[in-house]
């Protein structure tokens, strides 16, 4: 059986070790002859312009690109990056006013200007993608340019979590001159003015990336290049670190891979465990006629066994989680165990028979091939025997790569489907105000108007978030009763490299978006 306790002793000395080693080794030669360090990912951009992707695009965005603000090494509250300061001007969190450092550039030169500031925001709501971030900016009533320097937002309701989304890759800052204010650019070549510059990019590939030097922020960079190469499944990852074809693996770790790389290769690889806050869970389509059944949902959350799917798929690399709002956030909380308990068939189908429905429900549940991990369809497949185990469904799986799953649920095509989160910031909020409302990140619309219209707005009038929990509480307390999510587990990041880099500890901000910057190499034993 396996030992939870003991892996995680034994993956803990493993990342003290690494620690340890990256703070007292001497360089005495130059790490970058050795050439740029490679990186690895399951996690590949959707498109490469700011203004369409809420998605994992913004691991490269965070490197090429610049925000207002953003995460510093060990920072957990945005801090200036673009900006040389920010703040709010009124007592009522409604105007947010932010100054540029002076004589910022674009990566090709071109001025960085309040102007460009505005062109990138503004064109993320005129073109509201599919799939784009324009849901993040609902509180956003205009913004407008004060010369060369000064940039202020009016917003349209108090709001202070408004500086954790200018912090958040979607609001990159773009040049006017390259970036077109009614749609999103096509081609492949980027003009950011990030720590780095896209060198070339190769489409489901590898992007490469190399040390701009005209960039001016925060950034300290321990690496002047990175490659990162984009992988379908963690095997070929894995391989590729065993056979030194890359240094670091990021998202993407399969949990057989994780035990593995534990369990066997501490002398030449280095695993940390980190904490995470990415969750995933189950979308219920409103315009399916079984999954728009309240009693069909809340009979799913009945059997659902979390605690199988997190030991027998996960291998314990996941915990399970009975909240859409994460461990380790202000305000979580367990609803779904405090109303379901264990999983239970006989309180399942009471649920259905109340409801009038006495046969097995015939419900189709779609999954990603290429997003979320290679045990994505182990998981689907434990969903389908517990569910086809309880007599009271009978379910069908369907998969499709991303790009055309965005796609497809986009349009409504699902009755079921998973998904999952990366947070944009590290508040409840954004656990919950990107699900609801007539259009979200999901695709589906979920009105929840006592959620947006009064919890929300509520919430974010509160510039201490230490006082939002009864009103994230009440806002959870409603997604358990609509069950249209249920969330499934909750996991952590785990990081596997080569023993001669460091900085991985260091490298993941409070999004767990990695800080390409913080990795380098070990010269010297």
């Amino acid at each position: 059986m396996f030992n939870r306790n003991r892996f995680l002793r034994r993956v803990a000395a493993i990342a003290s070790i690494s620690l340890v080693a990256g703070c007292t080794l001497l360089s005495d030669g130059d790490p970058d002859s050795q050439g740029p360090i490679v990186v690895g990912t399951t996690s590949a951009p959707s498109t490469l312009d700011p203004a369409g992707a809420w998605d994992g695009s913004w691991e490269l965005y965070r490197n090429i690109f610049q925000t207002l603000l953003a995460y510093p090494n060990g920072a957990t509250t945005p801090q200036p990056d673009a900006a040389e300061s920010c703040s709010f001007t009124d007592s009522t969190s409604r105007t947010y006013r932010c100054r540029l450092r002076p004589g910022l550039t674009f990566a090709d030169g071109d001025p960085l200007t309040a102007e460009a500031v505005r062109h990138s925001i503004d064109r993320i709501r005129t073109i509201d993608a599919p799939g784009g971030p324009a849901g993040l900016l609902g509180s956003l009533d205009r913004v407008r340019a004060n010369g060369d320097r000064e940039i202020v937002f009016h917003l349209n309701q108090p709001d202070a979590t408004f500086p954790f989304v200018l912090a958040t890759p979607a609001m990159s800052i773009v040049d006017p001159d390259d970036y077109p204010a009614n749609s999103l650019r096509k081609d492949t070549t980027v003009h950011g003015s990030g720590p780095y510059r896209l060198q070339s990019y190769e489409e489901g590939g590898k992007a490469v990336l190399v040390r701009n030097d005209k960039y001016q922020g925060f950034a300290k960079r321990q690496n002047d290049a990175v490659t990162i190469r984009y992988f379908k499944d963690s095997a070929g990852m894995v391989k590729a670190l065993r056979d030194k074809q890359i240094d670091v693996t990021y998202r993407g770790l399969a949990a057989d891979d994780i035990l593995a790389l534990q369990e066997h290769d501490s002398e030449d690889l280095q695993l940390v465990d980190g904490a995470g806050t990415d969750i995933s869970y189950l979308v219920f389509n409103p315009k399916d006629p079984w999954a728009r059944q309240p009693a069909v949902r809340k009979a799913i959350a009945q059997i659902v066994d979390r605690g199988a799917i997190a030991h027998k798929v996960y291998k314990d690399t996941v915990d399970p989680l009975y909240s859409m709002v994460p461990k380790g956030l202000t305000g979580h909380a367990t609803p779904f165990f405090d109303d379901y308990g264990e999983p239970s068939v006989a309180k399942a189908r009471a649920i259905l028979s109340d409801a009038g429905v006495t046969r097995p429900v015939p419900l189709t549940l779609w999954y990603t091939t290429d997003r979320y991990g290679s045990e994505t369809a182990l998981m689907f497949r434990e969903l389908k025997r517990q569910l086809d185990g309880s007599g009271l469904f009978s379910i069908t799986l369907r998969s499709r790569p991303w790009k055309s799953y965005v796609v497809g649920y986009q349009n409504g095509e699902y009755p079921v489907f998973g998904r999952g989160w990366f947070p944009d910031f590290p508040d409840a909020d954004n656990f919950i105000a990107p699900f609801v409302g007539e259009h979200n990140a999901l695709g589906t619309p979920y009105p929840a108007k006592e959620i947006t219209g009064r919890l929300l707005p509520h919430a974010r009038a509160e510039s201490d978030r230490a006082q939002t929990v009864k009103d994230v509480e009440a806002a959870q307390r409603i997604m358990v009763d609509d069950a249209r999510l249920i969330p499934l587990w909750q996991g952590r990041q785990f990081l596997a490299a080569s023993v001669d880099i460091s900085g991985g500890e260091q490298a993941l901000d409070p999004s767990t978006i990695m800080m390409m910057w913080m990795l380098h190499r070990k010269t010297s034993w």
